[in-house]
This record gives structure tokens, sequence and C-alpha cells, in this order.
């Protein structure tokens, strides 16, 4: 066997080899002026191998035609070379998906937004073979007169008999005309829904019909209130009231006994809620309580995990563990009079509601299937089976369990044909003792409402059996009914349920149809694409070919529709191929050419005839301008870089521009000129039009011989002919502008000025211009002047080289002076500076941070002379001493407080106190000072979006380091030693963004949320001060950027998630929900036939 040899069969000729071979085909075309075959097979690549295997399609060779297609296995992300399956989806959802598997199998219901509390109930209902039987049983005549019964009866047909995996609810939820987009209640929802089903139905004439809500559901208790004094119940006790479901509190309640005692419970009536009795005729203490006088076959259980919490006037859910029986005994429960009879319920189905709040989340419901006891997990569209768990077989829900009270797994066999056989009846007759006295529990922290159904022992287990026994099969078209779907549907609901599996069947046969049409089209096409492409390959020089569009060629090999043939794009304007187009056509046989414009049409057909000969002589002519053209620069270029070395002849020389005779060097060689080589003398000719002079700035110039002087001319006038001012000339001789000399003259002469006068100032201000320290002397007088204005005269001063003519000067001395004064009363508007003792002497404590820099006298005499300032318009400034006898330690004023520094003085002078007095003239006016200062500390606290540091402590005391930053006041210029900023916190720290007008309640959510502390056992601190107000905001306690503050974890109460917290917190903003106004549910007026 031989192998085709294809090493290096993905490499490519070098570009610039490529290039070479075709300018010369050109030059010699141009200097010619004749075309041969040759030279066409080596414009047009016709001589280019015949790829094969390669992994992207080759441009520059017509030949290669890889790439278009994938490999015989491969396939796109779109096209018609996509996967099946992505090429199925055009058809849109397969119907045969959402068939039933199985009529043994519960169907669901569609969630049309947040139907889900509606769809659970729905189920509910459904599941329960006493209220389906006698619902079911209702005339057709009363379900035509009422829509509400009409629709529901139709939607517990398709549940029952629908051959749809989910059965569309839209048209029942549109009769009670409910908002889809709103979630609201499922007690509420149930509990209108059984009303309005009671009073539609009171009108049937089938009396299983008429009371099937009443027989099921209700129930009846009292209020009891019986006087302590005579013993007697008051006349309201004996009247009995009914009820639907019974509402449990939950709320520190851990099971469904303690919530039933809980609601049984005796209230006693004392002090101001006395009871007066009738019999003693005096207000008295008494008892009051509640009584079950009968019990519904379904008991329903609501329980109250939505409490209202006053504070926040919002509502929260409870998510508490609730522990229920799967077997009740509700016998004890009844009132006193009556028999003790055991009254068993078991437990048939469970509303769950998921998420953390009471507005929002989602509503599932596990029901069991009172034939074969399995339990069934609703969730909207999607019915999972559980087992005989409530939970799932293996959940970890249970809490005790002796024995099993349902069917063992493997007793499943015993169901055959829908028939329950003796050994299932027994196990549900004869149930285990133990199974009452030690019911298995079960725990839920969702569980929403729980449905118990009254056990009926043997009799009513008969006459399941004899009615499963003697019921004739239901048939809709032609498949036989299982009895485990008993009761049956009525004659006039099987006939519109076999209509609409008709109709469902023939929309599945119809998509199996497009589906079958559609992939044969595809695999058709797929063939024809692969077919022709296997011929378009042209193996020989001889052969006649065509040409194609390489778009129109992708486009129809990627594409199942049909595309006409285009090869407008192909054609210059002589109607023929020019060598231009190479990279966007490809050359295909004559076999492969005919089969496409046989099937598609359209062209223009270009043949191997059809080359542009008049395009390739212009684009010859073009290639020798272009090779003229680089050999001129390449030759001008050595020529340049010998005028920069000084190397050239004594003739004439011309002025161009240096920097731009750089730019141009290192610019690279093109085809022709371009923008660059305009303006070579642009930046020389000044504003009179002369030559501008070399000092300038920007006026750097060079000489260049007169032949590279015309040929940047002749290329500057071709790029920018209007513009003839940038490449004017300027002989080797032209004088400069001598305007522009004077003025250069007269600037520099202001320059050197300036410089000297600066060096004198630096002179004579030499430590204050050094940022020295004035040492304070007693009974000598010195200055103050503002401090912004010493920055601006040391930048002035100390500004050099370019950087000396954009600083500008200070700005008047006088007018500073001037500001600093209070308009009201003319007396100093800042404090003096703070003073502290270095190395024996007094000096400004801190001259960067404040406002006013303390100077000599004789540097406030010099600024008078050198600014033009009255000498009485300084502000003086004198220290007085007085010494006294104290405990070894310099003090200070109450002005001026004294610093740790002042601990480094010798002994000698420890052993006298000096007390200082600070004098200024004028005097300091306090009452605007005070204003001033209150009116910047406000405007520190409308701070925005500014970082804290927060401490997490979990200690019984903080670090003393955490309080002394915590509680400091703000100073920007405090410098802090790296030994103090590692500060240990016994827990964790984080930086927060914050703004002043950010509530505490705001920071203790941030804090929540980063680093994981409810909010209730936040103890937040500002130094020793707790911030206890939630409403105040941290302007209100001082907080200010960059301080410290630490919080406490107190650890009282349990975790939860703050996404609780954040929608109630949104719910309070949103508007009272309205529940169900303006639907049918509680409208009085009765419905009309739709």
């Amino acid at each position: 066997m031989s192998w085709t040899n294809t090493r290096g069969k993905s490499k490519r000729q070098r570009q610039g080899n490529v290039e070479d071979t075709r300018c010369q085909i050109l030059r010699k075309i141009n200097s010619t002026g004749q075309i041969t075959r040759d030279d066409i097979i080596q414009l047009y690549h016709v001589g280019k191998p015949i790829c094969q295997g390669c992994r992207v399609n080759s441009k520059d060779s017509p030949n290669c035609f890889c790439g278009l297609i994938p490999p015989p296995n491969g396939v796109r992300k779109q096209g018609l070379w996509q996967k099946v399956a992505d090429t199925i989806t055009a058809l849109g959802a397969d119907p045969h998906e959402s068939l039933r598997s199985s009529l043994d199998s519960p169907s669901g219901l569609t969630n049309l937004g947040a139907t889900c509390y509606a769809n659970s109930i729905l189920q509910c209902l459904y599941m329960n073979t006493a209220f389906r039987s006698g619902f079911f049983s209702a005339e057709p005549e009363l379900l035509q007169k009422q829509p509400v019964l009409c629709q529901l009866s139709r939607l517990f047909s398709q549940l029952h008999s629908g051959k749809k995996v989910a059965v569309d609810s839209a048209a029942f939820t549109r009769t009670l005309e409910l908002d889809n987009g709103v979630q609201q209640d499922s007690h509420e929802f149930l509990t209108l829904l059984l009303s309005l089903l009671e009073q539609f139905l009171s009108h049937s004439k089938n009396p299983q019909a008429k009371t099937v809500v009443q027989d099921l559901f209700r129930g009846s208790l009292s209020h009891v209130t019986r006087c302590s004094m005579c013993g007697k119940d008051s006349e309201a006790s004996g009247k009995l009231e009914d009820f639907y479901e019974l509402e449990l509190n939950v709320k520190g309640l851990n099971t469904l006994d303690e919530s039933l005692d809980d609601y049984l419970s005796i209230e006693n009536l004392q002090g101001e809620n006395q009871y007066f009795c009738e019999s003693c005729k005096v207000r008295t203490d008494a008892t009051r309580c509640i009584k079950l006088r009968t019990l519904p076959p379904v008991l329903n259980f609501q329980l109250k995990r939505c409490v209202f919490l006053a504070k926040t006037t919002s509502k929260k859910k409870v998510t508490s563990k609730f522990c229920f029986p799967g077997t009740l005994n509700m016998g004890p429960r009844l009132s006193d009079d009556q028999n003790l009879k055991p009254l068993i319920y078991d437990l048939s189905a469970i509303l769950i509601h998921k998420g953390a709040t009471v507005n929002s989340g989602h509503y599932v419901a596990h029901i069991k299937d009172e034939q074969n006891r399995i339990w069934w997990e609703f969730d909207d569209e999607q019915v999972s089976k559980l087992g005989f768990h409530p939970f799932g077989e293996g959940s970890s829900t249970t809490r005790s369990k002796v024995g099993s009270p349902g069917m063992d797994p493997d007793s499943k066999s015993s169901i055959v044909n829908g028939a329950v056989e003796e050994s299932l009846a027994d196990q549900q007759v004869l149930s285990d003792a133990t199974e009452t006295n030690n019911p298995i529990t079960f725990s839920s922290s969702d569980a929403y409402m729980l449905m118990y159904s009254q056990r009926r022992l043997t009799e009513d287990v008969e006459i399941y059996k004899s009615s499963a026994s003697e019921a004739e099969p239901m048939v809709i078209d032609g498949s036989e009914i299982s009895s485990i779907n008993f009761p049956s549907l009525p004659k006039h609901l099987c006939q519109e349920v076999e209509v609409l599996n008709k109709q469902y069947d023939t929309i599945c046969e119809e998509y199996r149809l497009k589906k079958d049409e559609l992939l044969c089209k595809v695999t058709e096409r797929k063939s024809e694409v692969r077919l022709i492409l296997s011929e378009a390959p042209v193996y020989s020089l001889d052969e006649p070919y065509y040409w194609i569009s390489t778009d129109w060629l992708r486009q129809w090999a990627d594409n199942l529709t049909h595309i006409s043939l285009d090869n407008s794009n192909l054609q210059c304007q002589h109607g023929k191929v020019p060598p231009a187009r190479l990279y966007s056509m490809k050359r295909i046989s004559t076999n492969a050419w005919a089969r496409l414009l046989s099937k598609y049409g359209g062209g223009p057909v270009l043949s191997d005839n059809d080359y542009c000969t008049d395009c390739i002589k212009e684009e010859a002519k073009v290639e020798a301008s272009a090779n003229s053209y680089r050999d001129n620069r390449t030759a001008m270029k050595e020529a340049v870089e010998a005028a920069l070395s000084g190397h050239y002849a004594d003739e004439n020389l011309y002025y161009v521009s240096r920097t731009w005779l750089m730019q141009w060097l290192r610019r690279k060689i093109v085809d022709a000129p371009c923008d660059g080589d305009a303006g070579p003398t642009a930046s020389l000719r000044c504003c009179h039009g002369n030559l501008l002079p070399e000092q300038a700035p920007g006026a750097k110039r060079q000489l260049v011989p007169e032949k590279i002087w015309f040929y940047f001319l002749q290329n500057a006038r071709e790029v920018d002919s209007d513009n003839p001012e940038g490449h004017m000339p300027f002989h080797s001789n032209s004088e400069s502008c001598a305007i522009c000399e004077l003025d250069l003259s007269k600037a520099a002469t202001i320059q050197d000025h300036l410089r000297v006068t600066k060096m004198e100032q630096r002179q004579r201000h030499e430590q204050l211009c050094m940022g020295k320290s004035v040492a304070v002397l007693p009974g000598h007088s010195y200055y103050l002047v503002p401090s912004f204005w010493i920055a601006k005269w040391k930048a002035y001063l100390t500004a050099s080289g370019k950087n000396a003519s954009t600083v500008e000067e200070p700005g008047s001395l006088e007018q500073c002076l001037d500001s600093v004064l209070c308009r009201k009363h003319f007396q100093l508007l800042y404090r003096p500076p703070e003073l502290v003792i270095k190395r024996g002497e007094y000096t400004q404590r801190n001259p960067n941070a404040d406002a006013l820099t303390i100077i000599t006298e004789k540097d406030w005499e010099v600024f008078c002379q050198e600014w033009d300032v009255p000498a009485s318009k300084g502000i003086s400034f004198l220290v007085e001493f007085q010494t006294s006898e104290a405990n070894g330690i310099s003090g200070s004023c109450k002005e001026v407080p004294i610093t740790e520094d002042e601990l480094n003085v010798d002994d000698q002078e420890c052993k006298m106190s000096k007390i200082h007095t600070l004098r200024t003239q004028p005097e300091i006016c306090k009452e605007c000072i005070e204003d001033r200062e209150s009116c910047e500390f406000m405007r520190k606290l409308e701070y925005r979006n500014e970082e804290i540091r927060i401490h997490l402590f979990r200690g019984k005391e903080p670090p003393r380091s955490i309080l002394t930053n915590s509680g400091s006041l703000p100073d920007v210029e405090r410098r802090t030693s790296r030994r103090s900023r590692k500060t240990s916190t016994n827990g964790s720290s984080i930086n927060l963004k914050v703004s002043g007008c950010t509530t505490v309640y705001q920071l203790k959510m941030m804090v929540w949320e980063s680093l994981g502390v409810v909010k209730e056992n936040q103890k937040l601190h500002k130094g020793t001060t707790e911030l206890v107000d939630e409403l105040a905001t941290l302007a209100d306690f001082n907080v200010f950027p960059g301080d410290s503050l630490w919080v406490r974890d107190t650890e009282v109460y349990e975790n939860r998630d703050i996404a609780e917290e954040l929608s109630e917190q949104e719910m309070e903003n949103e508007q009272l929900e309205e529940g169900f106004k303006g639907t049918l549910l509680t409208s009085t007026v009765p419905a009309q036939v739709v």
C-alpha cells in the first residue's frame, strides 16, 4: 500500500517570496506590455496545489476547498452542519415529550407566572377521591350555567384521563379573574374557592354533588365561656360555629399536639377582662375555651407561619421545624359530653411553602394516593414519585418509626390491572395497634398546611373493593382506563377529553411528519454539498474552469435554504475578473459549475478566459510607480543620514524641521507618499511668514542638500497641495525674523531678571524657604502669615527649568492677610498655632497643618519690601512666659496643651515650670472662630463614599488600642507608627465605604453581609459610645472618614439568612397587598354563563 505524502502540506510559502514573484511579473508586464499564459497562472495562483486536510480554508489559494464543511463526523454550532437536536429545535417543542407516560401516574398543572399557590390546592382537591366523585356527579345542565364549575370539571377530567403530562389551567384562572403575575396565599385561596364551590353546587339536583363541600370539609365548634362562681356556661356557648379548617399557631410550638393544646387551651378572664354572668348578675372571673363538637372527614390544619411584627408593621415567616404525625387520633380532642371512641385520621396531603418570606417563594404539594398509598410531589408541571414516605424514601424528616403504616415496597406487585388484592385490603383494614399509639412523626420547616383524612376502616374498604371490581372499565381513544383513577368520568366529560386527546394526537403526528421531512431535507442537502465539493477541484492546468465567489460558496455549503448564484462581487468595471479579487474567489470544475448553475441559477458566468487585461496592466503600472517610489525613498534615506552626519557637498542647502526629519527617517517605507510627508517646514515659519529663530521652542532645524529638499517638496505638494505655508522653502542664507528675535531677546531678559530675583529672595529667607521651624523666644515679636500663601511662595521660588514659567506668583500678600480677618469685627479668624518644646526650644507644632505660619520679624520686614505690603497690615505674635516653682515638668496654659515631647527637656530645665501666654494683634475673634469651626465640622460630616474600619470583637472587653482609635477625633495629618497599626482585634476587621448620611441600621446590614453577624446580635461602638439608635446617621455620632469602629457579637439570637431582612425591608416600601380583591372569589355577584 502506498501512502500519500502529506509532509508539509499545511506549510505555505512565505509572503515575501510570493510578493516578490508577483512584483517581478507586474514589472515585466509594465515594461513589455504583454501578458502571457504563465503570467496569468502566477497572478491568479492557478498553479497552486489542491489542498487536502487543511484546518482552515486558505484564502490565497483558489484551489483550496478545506474548511467549508466540517469533517465526516464533525458538527458546527449553527447552520446546516449543527447537531440534529439543534436542527430540530427550529420546529419548536416536541409535543411527544409532553405526553403522559401512563394514566396511573398523575398529571401536573402549568404555572402561568405565579399560580403555584392555586396549582397545589387544585391538586389536593383532585387527589381526594370523595371530593372528585361528588363533583363529577353534578349534572351537565348546572355546569353549563356556572362557568367556574364548567372549567373546573374540564380541568379535573384532563387530570383524570388527559394525555398531556401537564394540563393548562389558564381557562380556569381566567374564569376566576386571577392575576397570574401576583403571588397569593394558598390558604386564603382554598377558603374562598370552597365557599364559591359550595355556593354554586347548592343549586345541584344531585344530593351527592349539592353538599359535597360541607360533607367533606365542614366541622363545628363552639366558644364556651364558663362562670367561675356558679359554674354555668353562657348562652352563646351553646351556639355552634362551622369551620372548614383549624388555624394553629406555630411560633414557639414544636409539634402538632402542642399546637392543638394551644388552640383548645383555657383562657382565664380576670381583672379588666372579667365576664358579666347573666345568672350571677355581676362581673366575675370566668374561663373561655374552644370546644370541637363535630369533625369533618377531611380535616385541614392551617399552620400560621405568617406572623405580624408590630415594630416594623410587616409580616415575617416562621421557619422553625414543626413535627406532625402520620396518624392522628382526634377522639380525645372532641368535647367532654361525647363518646371517647377513637377517631383516627391519616395524613393525606402536605402543602409546602419554600422561601424565606411570606410574600414570595414557591408552593408545592405532597399528596398521598388513597388507593395505593403512594406519595407524589406536585411541583406545577413536574410530578415526582416519592414512594411510601411523604418526603421521599430514605428522607431524614422522619422523627420516630415503629413499624410501617404503608405498604411494603415489595407489595407493589399486588396491584394488578388496577385491582387491589386481599393482602392490601387486609393491611389497610387491620392496622397495627402500634401505628395509632406510636405513629411515625415527620418534621418540616416549610409545611404550610396539613390535610388529614378520616379512616373508614372495614366498611369503606369493602365498598371500594366492590366498586373497583364491579365497575365497567372505561375506554378512551381505544385504551382501557385503569380503575386506579376511580371514580370514572361522566359520559359528557369523557367525550370532551376524547376530543382533546385526538387533537393532541394530531399535533404529535404533524410534528413527527415535519421532523421527518426536515431530517430528510438536511440529509439530502449534506449529500449534495459533499458531492459537489468533491467534484469542484480542477486537477490539470489545461482543463477549463469557472470562477465562483467564496462568500456565496460558504453560505451555500452551510445553509439549508435555497440561494441563487452571485458572482457580482468578483467583477471589475470592465465586467471581467481582476487579480485583486483573488482572495474572494475559488476555481471549480465545469461539472461542479454545471450542477450549481442548473439548480440555483444566477451568475454572472466567469470562466478561465475572463481575466481582465486592463486591470492587470493598470496594476502593473501602479506597481512600477510604487517600486520607483520605494527605490527613490531608500536612496533619499541614505542621503539624509549622510546629511545628518555633516557629509554633504558644497551646494545649495535648505532648512527643514529637525523634528519632522527624524520622524520621516523612522517611518516605514511605503509605496506612495502619505500624510507624514506634509509640512517639512511648518514649524520653522513664524507668524510673520519668515524663518523662526532657532532659539524659539520647537524651531530646531537641519540643513539638507537641494536634491533632498526638492524631493521633500514634491511629496509635500502631492499630499497637501492646499497648504503651501507648510512647505515654504528656507534657503541656508535666509535670515531669521528680526521681530521674533527681538521678542525672544526681551523674554530672555525677563527670565534672567526673574531668576536673579528668586535667588535673592531664597537667600534673604533661607531658613523659611528650607522649611525650618522658627524658635520662639520670650519677649520677641513674631508675625503670622497664612500657610497657604507660604506654600505657594515656596513653590514659586523653587520652580526651575521648564516648570519655572508654568508656576504662577503666590498672589497679593495683603489680600491673603485680609482673608484671615473676620469682616464683622476685623479680628483674627483662626486660632494661633500650637507650640511644642523640642530640644529646650518652643517651636510651632505642626506648620504644615496649621492655618497660620510663624515667621520672624526680619522676614516680615523683607516681605513688606518684596511684595509691597504696608507694615501695619502685619499680624503680630508675642509669647510671654512666667516662671514658677513646679514639680519638674514644663507645663502650658489652657490655649496650648503640653505634649509628650516636653518630657525630653533637660533635668536642669525641668526644675522650673514655664507658663506661656500667646498674644496676637489684632486679637482673636472667638465668636467668628466658633462659627467657622462649626461650619467646617459640618462640612466634614457631609462626606460621600469614604472608608471606615470595622473591628469584630468576641471577647469580654475590647483592647485599649481599639477604644483609642475608634474614639479619637479626626486628624487628617495624624501619623501612626507601624506598631500601632498592627493591633490584635481578637476577631476580624474590614473596611466599609459609607457616607455621612448612612444610618446605623444600614451600617449594621453591611456588617451582617460582610462579617456574618446578624443585626440583632451587633453591639456597635465608637470608642466607649454605643450606636444605639438605628435611625440615626453616622454624622449624628460624629463618625468621620478613617475612623475605627468596633462591634461585639452577643450571640443571643440565632443566625439567619440576610435575604429575609432585605426582602422584608423591600416589602415595607411596597403597597399593602390586596389579596383576591377584584376577582370572582370575593365577588358577591353570581357568575353568569360565559
